[in-house]
């Protein structure tokens, strides 16, 4: 039997990522896109091209262009594979809390409700494999914004000896806290997920990311800060900085060290397990600081203006504590830092604009 990884939102950053890993490792994969994210961020954001290269050049990519809000349409799909399935990997979703505002149901039924469909069939279908979920620090909330920081001279930092300065851990509570609708529909799948690990007996994992990104992110002004924020810089775009004095700080984290930490779980699940995850204390930086790094690595001025309104829930502060995974997966470790990153980004921008 060929071993297969369902991948939803397959042509996506981490999803084609994840597409090449197991396709690379010998797996069958079998993804679910329908380019969704051009509907929510216009024509630019479109994944098509990465579909089309992930059908030309990965001979074990199955594509199927499958809604996750289409009950029987995944039903289908799990049904024709079934126990040849060996993870589930659902990185599919509306990623954006400003979008999420102008569509609150389109939002919530996509990230929500798709989330429910696909436990539902790997319950019914495959229920030993493996099922990740790529959820987000959404889920908290601002209640990052109540912790105690201090400002610098570009960006803002934690007081040194709190217990995040090492990063904010998952004993962060999500309740009682405004969330934006889009950490609403995340929060509920998230909870959905652990709930069939903890109940189902399910082997479910939520990893709570941080900025995932990578060369392959079609970044756009809604969501894809350090992708879009390059794009702008190379291209002669304007950008605008909402808020915070652009001192709002990201830890930001290479799509290939997100989708090694998947390999991880999928080798040794655990059920109804909860991760934050993202670049952490190894990778992070605020907005000025990524200004800096990006006209440093281009060569390049970004002509940039400030609006002095923040985005509602946007978080000020936060780096992701990482030791909970690390400790239950140690061969785990990141190989990007910032620079490599964005330097990377970089190189995926110009190929893109001269391609």
């Amino acid at each position: 039997m060929t071993r297969t990884i369902i991948v939803t939102g397959s042509a996506g950053l981490i999803g084609s990522e994840t597409v090449k890993h197991f396709a690379s490792d010998g797996a069958r994969v079998v993804g679910i896109d329908n380019d969704m994210r051009a509907q929510f961020f216009g024509e630019e954001a479109s994944t098509r091209c990465t579909r089309r290269d992930l059908i030309k050049k990965v001979p074990a990519y199955e594509h199927h262009d499958v809604d996750v809000r289409d009950e029987r349409g995944v039903n289908d799909l799990f049904k024709e594979y079934m126990k040849n399935i060996s993870a589930v990997v659902h990185s599919a979703s509306q990623p954006s809390h400003d979008w999420a505002a102008r569509e609150p149901q389109t939002d919530f039924t996509v990230n929500a409700n798709g989330t429910l469909n696909l436990l539902e069939a790997a319950r019914k279908f495959c229920p030993e494999a493996p099922f990740i979920f790529l959820s987000t620090n959404k889920v908290y909330g601002d209640t990052p914004n109540r912790l105690p920081l201090r400002e610098l001279p570009k960006r803002w930092e934690i007081e040194p000896g709190h217990e995040y300065e090492p990063g904010i851990s998952e004993s962060m509570s999500i309740d009682q806290t405004k969330h934006s609708l889009f950490g609403v529909s995340k929060a509920a799948a998230d909870l959905l997920v652990q709930e069939y690990g903890r109940y189902f007996g399910m082997p479910t994992v939520a990893l709570r990311g941080g900025c995932l990104t990578g060369p392959a992110h079609a970044g756009t002004e809604l969501h894809g800060f350090l992708s879009y924020l390059m794009m702008c810089t190379v291209k002669g775009r304007p950008y605008r900085v909402f808020g915070y004095k652009g001192k709002q700080v990201r830890d930001n984290m290479h799509s290939v060290d997100l989708v090694e930490a998947i390999a991880h779980f999928v080798r040794a699940p655990r059920a109804g397990e909860v991760y934050n995850i993202g670049g952490s204390r190894h990778s992070n930086c605020s907005i000025l600081e990524a200004i800096d790094l990006c006209e440093e690595i281009s060569g390049q001025k970004l002509d940039w203006d400030y609006e002095e309104t923040n985005r509602i829930g946007d978080h000020i502060w936060w780096i992701s504590d990482v030791r909970k995974f690390q400790s239950h997966y140690p061969n785990w470790q990141m190989r990007y830092g910032l620079h490599d990153l964005l330097t990377e980004i970089h190189e995926g921008v110009k190929s893109y604009a001269s391609g």
